[in-house]
């Protein structure tokens, strides 16, 4: 015998059936499954069995040529068997072991992670733009809107006679837009929780609150502004994009932890939707200088929406309706001279 026996469960080739046996390995390098009695039940030679790797404490297995296994937790046990049969315990094992050499793994996967996520992920989101169906973005907006207006929304308090004249004068402005106003639908909602927002989904839907109305008060062309900024969301695709982004990072990090869980995947999933309400620094100027682009293109004020933002800061402070949970817009004063500075320049023709 050269090394200790290694207690264990024996299973018989193709079947579930678990035995309570014990590992031995022989001077002639034969390693063999005994039953509590001693009696053999399968045996291998060393240099031919099949031994799973070491990683942590999970049972070890080790595979007969006859197809029978034998599984033990005594990891150090196997580890001296495959030493005396001169066998290597195992590269995962050797990793954890050797630690630089485990910290140039990581390393390794750090970088590659960034390199899929910095270069990678952009270039699948365009791709992923472009085979979009219709019926994608449609479909994930009903589902959006359904989950708000049972969670967050409440039912306008607005005129009948307020709403047909802002949807009247969004028409008039969406036409202008590639989509033309068939492309839109302009829904009327109390923000509830929300507070003064206004967002559109990928699909051409848009949302005003009650209260971004009362907000501007009798000045209807800042309203028309953040409309016109919400249509260049949808105009420049932002909201797929960012949709198609968080899905992309959900993917790298199941690709890199695993099964991450169902319960995870659906929040990362679902929760990607609802993302498409944020958007990044970058898509919020664009859709700022569309806005502006628009209105002048519609004969309305281009500095409209520069006010609006303006009229945020003062009466709700700097930071107040960014506060609110789905604050697409916050207003701060870089943004606002930024888009100022560029309304004066369409209207000057530059």
């Amino acid at each position: 015998m050269v090394s200790d026996p290694i207690v264990g469960i024996w299973h018989p080739p193709a079947s579930s059936r678990a035995v309570a046996a014990s590992l031995h390995v022989g001077e002639e390098g034969i390693v063999q499954a005994r039953d509590v009695d001693g009696k053999p039940l399968s045996a291998t030679p060393g240099l031919k069995i099949e031994v799973s790797d070491r990683i942590g404490g999970i049972v070890r297995r080790l595979t007969f040529l006859d197809g029978s296994v034998f599984e033990t937790p005594d990891n150090d046990g196997v580890d001296k068997a495959l030493k005396a049969l001169k066998r290597r315990p195992g590269v995962v094992h050797e990793l954890e072991r050797f630690r630089p050499r485990l910290a140039l793994f990581v390393i390794a996967v750090v970088a590659l992670s960034f390199a899929i996520y910095r270069y990678a992920v952009p270039l699948l989101v365009e791709a992923a733009i472009l085979l979009t169906p219709p019926v994608v973005p449609k479909l994930l907006s009903q589902s959006v809107m359904i989950s708000l207006d049972q969670t967050l929304l409440e039912p306008t308090k607005l005129s009948q006679q307020d709403q047909a004249a802002i949807a009247a004068e969004f028409g008039r402005l969406a036409e202008i837009a590639p989509r033309g106003a068939a492309g839109y639908v302009l829904n009327f909602r109390g923000g509830g929780a929300v507070g003064p927002n206004a967002f559109a989904l990928p699909d051409g839907t848009l949302v005003l609150t009650d209260e971004l109305v009362a907000l501007a008060g009798s000045d209807r062309e800042a309203v028309l502004g953040v409309l016109a900024h919400e249509i260049g969301h949808v105009e420049r695709e932002h909201a797929l994009r960012r949709i198609y982004r968080a899905a992309g990072v959900a993917g790298l990090i199941m690709m890199i932890g695993g099964d991450i869980g169902s319960g995870a995947q659906d929040v990362l999933v679902q929760g990607a939707a609802l993302m498409s309400l944020s958007y990044s620094r970058d898509q919020e100027r664009d859709a700022d200088r569309y806005a502006v682009q628009l209105m002048h293109a519609a004969g309305r004020d281009p500095l409209a929406i520069a006010r609006f933002f303006d009229l945020l800061a003062t009466k709700l402070g700097d930071s107040g309706y960014a506060d609110s949970f789905l604050s697409t817009h916050p207003p701060t004063p870089e943004r606002i001279e930024d888009t100022r500075r560029y309304a004066e320049e369409v209207a000057a023709g530059k």
